[in-house]
């Protein structure tokens, strides 16, 4: 075990090819790269601010990192943001990759400053980094990322395409020729899906290798042995191998989920041996290795953790679409009377529910401890079944996702003993949208739970700190098209809601803005119809304090005992 600094948090372990070892320790608004071979551990750079994505150069004569120097915040839109006070939308952080030369230990900024760096690839001969990047607001301009290659010893930026979707992954072929990235209709940074696309890293058009496959790429690699991709496949995540021609071949398969450093698998250099951690909604994570059709269990740390559910995939149609989702019920629900069930949709809308294990702690968890049933549908607009059926909700926000996700409902009582009058709905994110919208489109559920929803679409295009999101999705500006927006805004039709609703958002969410919450729930308060708001301090998109989502679980299963039991 390597521990050198009893404060600090590590990240970013990545080992060069002769075996060495480097990761970042961060400690109190400091990052220091530490390197450790043979003779020990030692110290390498140190970063005044944060840092990410460390990795060796082809030859292990350097280390690149994506560093921001003075960060105002943590990177990423879901942070939280900074507080919206003077002079504001003037200054923004700068993520840069940055190049430490491991002989002399000089730390050298390498991309421009006023230029965003997401992700980066080296090129087998180091002279290049091939990266995706923006000018200006780099919590705000991802969705406009071009592909660009940087060259590894000036800095000077050199476009090699403008996607048409949204890019993730970018990686150089072993022969320096080629770059290919997933690219797709994407949501979120981070949440990633979409086909596999390449284009010739001199520059070109890029070409969309897996056009019309049923399934979603989130991972990719390209070792000697050629292109490798995990997936998603309704409810299965997969490792496969991707033919020049596209052609994917499935090479291992589990009803779970992956996750390995900054993708879904860490692969060998030659492509024959692979690594992840795995997990189910029973089963708690466990470290799988080995060849790639063949990996195995290899750790048991987690043997003792209990199962608190039973889970199993449900699938139905609806309107031409096939679409899955998940049941979970109580342990002991046995041949119990009739239940309630809460149906949790997820964010994006780019995004899916899959496995991920149940602890008591978790929301899923509480409801489950609570004797709910508990539904999560992947409805159009989802990952897991193609990019057609990702773009499927384009334009129709609420609309056929909605539909599908009542389908659903419909598919789930007849496998299970569930109380059609008592349903309760929550999410967060566009899953907190569709909370809210649902209240005005259904009568359906008896109670909502809302967390970072968007009730007004208008608002919240000219407050949002991520306004270039909509673009793909509406097609155009709010201020170009706003019959769009206000016709999917669950304020249009606020009268139609009377179901009571819980309402929870973080004070600094600049993904959804507060002022989305406050504006439903004052709605809501007017037409007299049953609500509550919390606003939780310094919270950005997402509620990560431990009290405080403690405290979002309890008011949550609270307000469903309320109207539920």
């Amino acid at each position: 075990m390597i521990d050198p600094c009893a404060a600090c948090t590590y990240a970013s372990p990545t080992f060069s090819a002769d075996g060495r070892l480097a990761f970042l320790a961060r400690d109190k608004g400091r990052v220091t790269v530490v390197l450790a071979d043979g003779a020990g551990e030692r110290q390498v750079a140190v970063i005044d601010g944060i840092a990410q994505t460390l990795r060796f150069s082809p030859d292990g004569k350097r280390l690149a990192m994506l560093a921001t120097y003075g960060a105002a915040k943590e990177a990423g839109a879901t942070q939280a943001g900074i507080r919206q006070v003077g002079e504001i939308g003037e200054k923004s952080d700068e993520q840069r990759i940055v190049v430490v030369d491991l002989a002399t230990g000089a730390v050298r900024p390498l991309s421009p400053a006023e230029r965003y760096v997401y992700e980066y690839d080296w090129a087998p001969d180091g002279r290049t980094l091939v990266a995706t990047t923006a000018i200006g607001n780099g919590d705000n301009n991802w969705w406009v990322a071009t592909l660009d290659a940087v060259d590894a010893a000036t800095g000077a930026v050199r476009p090699i395409a403008k996607p048409k979707t949204q890019i993730n992954m970018p990686r150089v072929s072993p022969d320096g020729r080629t770059v290919a990235y997933i690219g797709g209709l994407m949501s979120d940074f981070g949440s990633v899906g979409g086909d596999v696309w390449t284009v010739p890293l001199a520059g070109g058009e890029p070409a969309n290798l897996t056009a019309g496959a049923k399934t979603t790429v989130t991972s990719l690699h390209w070792p000697s042995s050629g292109l490798l991709a995990a997936r998603l496949t309704g409810d299965a995540a997969e490792v496969a191998t991707v033919a020049a021609d596209g052609k994917m071949r499935v090479r291992w398969s589990l009803p779970a989920s992956f996750v390995a450093g900054d993708g879904r698998v860490a692969v060998s250099a030659d492509g024959r041996t692979i690594a992840t951690s795995v997990q189910d909604f029973a089963t708690a994570p466990a470290l799988w290795a080995g060849p790639i059709s063949r990996p195995k269990r290899i750790t048991r740390d987690n043997d003792e953790a209990p199962a608190n559910v039973v889970a199993r995939s449900v699938t139905w149609k609806n309107e031409g679409f096939d679409v899955q989702g998940w049941l979970l019920a109580p342990l002991d629900a046995g041949n119990a009377a009739k239940a309630p069930l809460v149906t949790i949709v997820h964010g994006g809308p780019s995004a899916a529910s899959t496995p991920s294990y149940v602890t008591r702690e978790s929301g899923p968890g509480a409801l489950l401890a609570g004797g709910y049933w508990v539904f999560l549908p992947n409805p159009r607009g989802s990952y897991g079944q193609g990019e057609a059926f990702t773009a499927a909700n384009r334009r129709d926000f609420g609309g056929g996702d909605l539909r599908d996700i009542l389908a659903g409902i419909d598919a789930v009582e007849k496998i299970a003993p569930i109380d059609d009058a008592r349903l309760g709905l929550t999410g967060g994110s566009y899953g907190g949208f569709m909370s809210m919208w649902a209240n005005t489109q259904t009568n359906r559920f008896k109670a909502i739970v809302a967390g970072a929803g968007l009730s007004n679409w208008i608002s919240y295009y000219g407050t949002n700190g991520i306004d270039q999101w909509m673009l793909p999705f509406f097609g155009a500006s709010m201020y170009d098209d706003p019959a769009a927006y206000a016709r999917v805004s669950a304020i249009t039709s606020i009268k139609q809601a009377r179901t009571p609703t819980f309402i929870y958002v973080g004070e600094r969410d600049i993904e959804v803005p507060p002022t989305q919450s406050i504006e439903y729930w004052h709605a809501l308060k007017d037409l007299g119809v049953s609500t509550s708001l919390v606003i939780y301090p310094d919270e950005g998109h997402g509620i990560r304090d431990p009290k405080n989502a403690a405290d979002v679980r309890q008011r949550s299963v609270a307000w469903f005992d309320r109207y539920l039991r």
